[in-house]
């Protein structure tokens, strides 16, 4: 969900909040972390899994948020955020479990509720008034580890052979890239598509592990999810390469797009 703000100057104020959502949100992952352990006899491992996650998640939700929240409160729309980031969590602690049925309808089932938090998280900020630029970034940084755990389960489950890694490493894939190629981390433009293509990753890798769904039909789902996502970086770049490009004169091609 698109949060767009000018920056402030940094304050405590959104870092304290943020520090008891995160602390509520632990709180939450230990309790239901018990509750999936005891309902598919996981183990303790899981739980531990799940808390470290989360930990790590929230360790570098902190940072940031020391930082970039300045005057404004964490609010309830980055509040939203965080509870997918505990899911995501209880997720991505699945991997240390075997792969059974009830693990496939549960990571579906999960699948659904974050993606209605993603919805609920912008539609609050539009309505509070409170759309940030952390927001934004911190919604984005979710979606993308949500993506890179379900690609992760979905090799875990057996339903897509390592192929599937793919649609978890794309987006990362890109990030590293900019860091070589400067003109790659340019701003976008808003597109729609982008956030189609997004949500479509999201629900096809969800429907892929349900059990209902077996082999080759799960490899296609995963597949033509794939092959959007990378169709739609390929725009990305190459609008990126033909702006950039554009910006300076002297120069022939960038990144193998002619002026």
């Amino acid at each position: 969900m698109s949060r767009a703000e000018p920056a402030l100057r940094p304050s405590s104020t959104g870092s304290r909040g943020a520090q008891t959502a995160a602390l509520v949100s632990l709180v939450g992952v230990a309790l239901i972390g018990q509750l999936v352990a005891l309902s598919l006899a996981l183990g303790a491992a899981y739980v531990v899994v799940a808390l470290v996650a989360h930990a790590l998640a929230a360790t570098a939700l902190l940072a940031l948020a020391r930082v970039h929240l300045a005057e404004r409160a964490f609010g309830p729309a980055n509040t939203v955020t965080l509870a997918r980031v505990a899911l995501v969590a209880l997720l991505a602690a699945l991997l240390v479990g075997p792969p059974a049925p009830a693990v496939g309808w549960l990571v579906a089932g999960t699948t659904v509720l974050v993606s209605i938090l993603d919805g609920v998280d912008g539609w609050l900020a539009r309505r509070a008034g409170t759309a940030s630029a952390f927001g934004a970034r911190f919604d984005m940084e979710v979606d993308a580890a949500l993506v890179l755990v379900l690609s992760l389960l979905a090799w875990h489950l057996d339903k897509a052979g390592v192929w599937v890694l793919a649609s978890g490493l794309t987006r990362y894939g890109f990030v590293a890239a900019a860091w070589r190629w400067r003109w790659l981390a340019a701003p976008l433009p808003p597109s729609r598509r982008r956030q189609t293509v997004c949500v479509a990753q999201v629900l096809a890798l969800g429907l892929c592990v349900v059990p209902l769904v077996p082999s080759p039909w799960s490899d296609l789902v995963a597949a033509a999810a794939l092959a959007a996502l990378v169709g739609s970086f390929a725009v990305d770049v190459r609008w990126l390469a033909r702006a950039a490009s554009a910006s300076t004169p002297d120069a022939t091609t960038i990144g193998g797009v002619s002026r």
